[in-house]
């Protein structure tokens, strides 16, 4: 059983940064994989972001690609979500989710993530 416990959200200006964490507990991230989704009310969570553990491959969302970064520290079994140049749209309810699976193309999908945080609120104003 993994546990996954989220921080870091809060509110920022527009062109402002946020560094998001999301840590485990319970085991560690190796052999997983770790999403960052974002979800506004009443609207579908979206991907944001993935990165492989092993691997630290990652991918993002076309709307994050060049502001978004993820990363890790294995001593602290954490992944970060640097958020640069934050725009109004960003704002949303961040979650972030573990999957106990290899890397491929599946990653942006929601429903093979089976552990979640709590989620964490970012907000941005113009």
């Amino acid at each position: 059983q993994v546990q996954l416990v989220e921080s870091g959200g809060g509110l920022r200006q527009a062109g402002g940064s946020l560094r998001l964490s999301c840590a485990a507990s319970g085991r560690t991230f190796s052999s997983y994989v770790i999403g960052w989704f974002r979800q506004l009310p009443g609207k579908e969570r979206e991907f944001v972001a993935a990165y492989n553990w092993d691997s630290r491959s990652t991918t993002y969302a076309d709307s994050v690609k060049g502001r978004f970064t993820s990363s890790r520290d294995s001593a602290k079994n954490t992944v970060y979500l640097q958020m640069y140049s934050l725009k109004p749209e960003d704002t949303a309810v961040y979650f972030c989710a573990a999957a106990p699976r290899g890397w491929g193309p599946w990653v942006v999908g929601e429903e093979v993530y089976e552990y979640w945080g709590q989620g964490t609120q970012v907000t941005v104003s113009s």
